[in-house]
């Protein structure tokens, strides 16, 4: 009897310990559960990271594929937008304020020493002006924060369009503004080509940078007999422009594809 008492206190003592080791193995296991998950987010954190990454060149690469298919655009102005668009908004570009855009299709024309042409004509060239206290006058172009001597917005019809489409814009400005517009223009489109031509009248080279994309241009040219600059934004070829903009329309429409 006591023998058997001596059994049952022994299995007695050993039951808990079994319990212990069982609990003790089971215990690592269930650490191992965090931890494998912790693996298993880091692992999908990187690889949520490369996607994003990827994603984020092809968004990049895709917004400079952009900007070398679309025109440049002068301060918010951009080259191929219609008459009627361009005189509808309001960016104005010029002082003083409450300067609008007079254009060769509008009776002020002739009193700001433009041409007066009428609505059909296939070009048409506009100047910013306002009214003084007894006559309308031309405003002067702000770029790079200094005043123009001089501007032009010019528009042309292309073919089979009936829309005036903004081609050119041009200014003169002065030597230093000439100077700065280059390193700004630099910074941001990067380098220029540097092309010169030689005139005989100034007895050497002009030095003249540009700047281009598929559909259009930036040209600064430094006179020498002046020491002015003159810049000019350029729509390299209105009616393929025009068609290119078809293209996207019919590729975004619905029914494409």
């Amino acid at each position: 009897m006591s023998a058997r008492l001596s059994t049952r206190q022994w299995l007695g003592t050993l039951a808990p310990l079994a319990v212990s080791m069982l609990l003790g193995q089971a215990a690592p296991a269930a650490h191992a559960d965090p931890a494998a998950r912790g693996v298993a987010s880091s692992t999908a954190a990187v690889a949520t990271a490369s996607t994003s990454a990827s994603a984020s060149r092809h968004s990049g690469g895709d917004e400079r594929k952009r900007s070398m298919d679309a025109p440049f655009a002068f301060r918010g102005i951009p080259l191929g937008i219609t008459l009627d668009e361009f005189r509808a908004g309001s960016t104005v570009r010029a002082t003083p304020v409450g300067s609008v855009p007079v254009c060769e299709t509008d009776m002020l024309a002739e009193a700001l020493g433009m041409s007066l042409k009428t609505s059909e004509s296939l070009t048409v060239a506009c100047r910013w002006a306002h009214r003084t206290a007894d006559h309308w006058q031309v405003s002067q172009a702000v770029v790079d924060g200094a005043l123009a001597q001089d501007h032009v917005l010019r528009f042309a019809r292309v073919n089979g369009q009936t829309a005036l489409r903004l081609y050119e814009i041009s200014f003169v400005v002065d030597e230093v503004t000439a100077s700065d517009l280059r390193e700004a223009l630099a910074s941001r489109y990067g380098a220029p080509q540097l092309v010169t031509k030689n005139t005989s009248a100034a007895g050497g080279a002009v030095p003249v940078y540009l700047w281009e994309n598929a559909v259009s241009s930036i040209t600064l040219c430094f006179l020498p007999s002046t020491h002015n600059g003159t810049l000019t934004y350029l729509l390299k070829d209105p009616d393929a422009w025009v068609k290119s903009l078809v293209r996207q329309w019919q590729a975004s429409s619905p029914e494409a594809g």
